[in-house]
């Protein structure tokens, strides 16, 4: 019995409390911090910075070819970057706020520049705009594109690649002087009541069965330790 009570304490015990630490205090997904973004300067054919991981090649090749023309035909250059994660303390609109005066430093390098910033895991989103910019991409309709344009996708089921094409489209057309085509509507949807839980209920129910999980495994645990070790 203390044969057994020995191989328990030294292998099987560890083996389950690494698993339950494992399982309850998973490490967060690595921030994407403003110095890990590629360098790009004014003129360079860098439209897209797909770091979220969210963008397929064939629709990261649409919008550049599409930010391209428009800066070949107007000047006006146009780039889309997703990031996994903010750092800690910040936020979406600092984080394009220090990319923007990182990629262009001066008021002559932002003039014509507009830049937008998307959080996969949060889905906020943020716009920039140089000067110039700003006598055709008024700051309503940039504010607009971000926070409807490129959001209402979003809502609908994470579409991102949609999200960003639309966002693309509703630029590009207003940067090229034609009329704004606006933001996306969105049909009214009937709410019908059901038995079933909502995404919502579901989470807060799974949350609290972790809870009280957690509460026993931390009462259980130091108990069968102790008897592992002081049992006779």
């Amino acid at each position: 019995m203390q044969r057994l009570h020995r191989y328990l304490s030294y292998y099987i015990l560890p083996l389950l409390l690494g698993a339950w630490l494992w399982g309850g205090f998973a490490l967060p997904a690595s921030a994407t911090g403003v110095y890990q973004i590629p360098q790009v300067n004014p003129g360079e054919p860098t439209w897209v910075i797909d770091d979220g991981d969210k963008i397929s090649r064939l629709n990261e090749g649409k919008i550049s070819e599409q930010v391209e023309q428009l800066a070949q035909e107007t000047g006006q250059e146009v780039r889309f970057v997703t990031i996994r994660r903010l750092d800690y303390g910040e936020t979406i609109e600092t984080f394009a706020d220090q990319l923007f005066q990182k990629w262009f430093p001066t008021p002559e390098a932002q003039a014509n520049q507009t830049l937008l910033v998307l959080d996969v895991v949060t889905n906020n989103s943020a716009i920039r705009t140089g000067e110039k910019v700003k006598t055709v991409l008024s700051e309503e309709i940039a504010q607009s594109v971000a926070s409807e344009t490129l959001q209402v996708p979003l809502r609908e089921g994470d579409k991102y690649n949609q999200a960003l094409l639309d966002a693309s489209d509703r630029l590009s057309l207003v940067l090229s002087g034609q009329p704004d085509p606006g933001p996306p509507v969105v049909a009214d949807r009937v709410k019908v009541e059901g038995t079933f839980a909502t995404p919502e209920e579901t989470q807060e129910s799974n949350a609290i069965v972790w809870v009280v999980a957690l509460l026993i495994a931390a009462t259980v645990i130091p108990m069968a330790t102790y008897y592992l070790f002081y049992a006779k």
